[in-house]
């Protein structure tokens, strides 16, 4: 939760630990983005059976848990991504409509198959896609923001939007846009964590980890790899965690 993560090994206070059953790469997919997934929809969603719930860049990191445990609410899912593998990935934990923006028009996509909008929003891409998603919304309506990748490259650090009539757009819905950052609800963490960890072990919840293999240089292995891990998620073509595998060196200190 700290900087400094780009390491071989750092030092942390016993009570920032947290203890896992088991080294695998799918806790890692854990820490942050199932955490962010359960949280925010638990405590902003208000999710309950029937609701519509869109989730953007679905097939990423947090994406990924955001569909599973929508489904796991008895909720309908629909999930935006890049290619059909994605698409069809999504298909395979549950997600009801997949919609591939690079084929697809969202914008017509959501007009004509939901009409009356969807009931909630997990949005972590801005820009276009943000505008899309609040137009979206349906009566009371709630667009959660984890993030917004499409600003992370920018030099601004975010892509405009059309917010000159967002108080309009949301008074007429009686909608609400909120805000989730996860270092803000480190009460609820540790249970979080709980659940989702026992949930992968009961089999009931999928931890998919991207290790770059289809990558044009190969799996992400050892640090020199994290610049082109990174890269490779900009570039959109990560499905679920990317992971950087640190190598164990035969000359290690500790």
């Amino acid at each position: 939760m700290k900087a400094g993560a780009f390491a071989e090994y750092t030092v942390v206070p016993a009570k920032q630990a947290v203890p896992l059953p088991s080294v695998k790469p799918e806790f890692l997919t854990l820490l942050v983005s199932g955490a962010t997934a359960y949280i925010s929809l638990k405590e902003l969603g208000e999710l309950s059976e029937g609701k519509k719930v869109l989730v953007t860049a679905a097939a990423g990191g947090t994406g990924q848990f955001a569909v599973q445990l929508a489904k796991k609410a008895k909720c309908h899912v629909i999930g935006t991504c890049s290619s059909d593998e994605k698409g069809g990935f999504l298909k395979s934990i549950g997600c009801d409509r997949t919609i591939n923006y690079k084929t697809e028009n969202v914008e017509s996509v959501l007009r004509k198959d939901y009409p009356e909008g969807v009931d909630v929003v997990y949005e972590s891409v801005g820009g276009k896609m943000f505008d899309l998603a609040l137009n979206s919304l349906a009566t009371k309506g709630c667009l959660i923001i984890i993030g917004f990748i499409t600003g992370y490259q920018n030099r601004t650090g975010l892509q405009p939007i059309k917010a000159e009539f967002l108080p309009a757009k949301l008074l007429k819905k009686s909608a609400s846009i909120r805000g989730f950052f996860l270092t803000h609800y480190l009460s609820e963490y540790k249970i979080a964590l709980k659940h989702l960890l026992e949930m992968y072990e009961r089999g009931d919840l999928v931890c998919e980890v991207d290790f770059g293999d289809m990558s044009p240089e190969g799996k992400f292995t050892g640090l020199e790899s994290v610049f082109r891990a990174v890269d490779y998620m900009y570039m959109g073509k990560n499905i679920g965690k990317i992971v950087v595998e640190l190598p164990h060196s035969v000359n290690s200190k500790l």
